[in-house]
């Protein structure tokens, strides 16, 4: 081979190998933004079907296979990352398992044995040991503090306040009863305030401040939910499109 020719081809190549490695790596950098679209799909397809999943759960046992820490660490997620009204993150939550749950139905049972008429009793006392069937119960309040504190700070709004506060745990009971039916446990939502308030302050040494809203009793679905029902959706959403996006450029 001649020296022209040895000259030629190593320019050759040195023309050639920086565009085989910008193509290498912009197959590479393709390939890395393909896997994050499918991601971002397989993300909205799992949050459409956790939502669609979760149901009100009646029956329910206490044989379950989710740890109590991955139950903590769902009750801790929803209270870091539920939205509340100008971040005051009012939210609360309680989370009762074994006989601290057993121990919060026993209390509700006897507080309603005293209120409703012991020939109607029975129904009342049935339904409580199927709550109290289950393996945990999250008790959800709202500070009262933060929510006092903005009424000061923002008198305008002053009425708004409990409002928006209440709207904010019920974001964090959606987020973790979704959880909780995503980890395969069937769970409802309970309302026994302000019956219960006094007593559950006493037993948990909840501080006074902390306004009870609900409670969520869960453990292992024994019977899945009946088919949903759903009225006309034209007569619950109405949209108004400004064409933008169907004009031709």
């Amino acid at each position: 081979m001649s020296s022209t020719t040895k000259v030629q081809s190593k320019s050759f190549f040195k023309r050639m190998i920086p565009s085989f490695l910008s193509s290498k790596k912009n197959k590479k950098v393709q390939g890395q933004v393909q896997v994050q679209k499918q991601e971002q799909v397989k993300t909205a397809k799992d949050f459409k079907t956790a939502v669609m999943n979760r149901r009100t759960i009646y029956a329910i046992s206490k044989d379950i296979k989710v740890s109590d820490e991955k139950l903590q660490e769902i009750v801790e997620f929803g209270i870091n990352y539920s939205p509340s009204a100008f971040n005051s993150q009012s939210a609360r939550a309680v989370l009762l398992l074994g006989k601290h749950h057993d121990k919060f139905w026993s209390i509700t049972t006897e507080i309603l044995r005293k209120m409703v008429p012991a020939d109607k009793f029975a129904a009342t006392e049935a339904k409580m040991k199927g709550f109290s069937s289950g393996y945990g119960t999250v008790l959800f309040f709202e500070d009262q503090e933060p929510v006092k504190k903005l009424q000061e700070q923002f008198p305008s709004y002053a009425h708004n306040f409990p409002v928006w506060s209440e709207q904010s745990s019920g974001m964090l009971q959606f987020i973790i009863w979704t959880a909780l039916e995503n980890e395969g446990l069937g769970a409802s939502l309970q309302h026994y305030s302000p019956l219960v308030d006094e007593s559950v302050q006493k037993e948990w040494d909840i501080p006074s401040n902390w306004k009870l809203v609900a409670q969520m009793p869960f453990g292992h679905p024994v019977q899945a939910a009946g088919p949903k029902e759903f009225q006309p959706i034209q007569d619950r959403v109405k949209i108004f499109k400004s064409n933008l996006h169907d004009s031709k450029l």
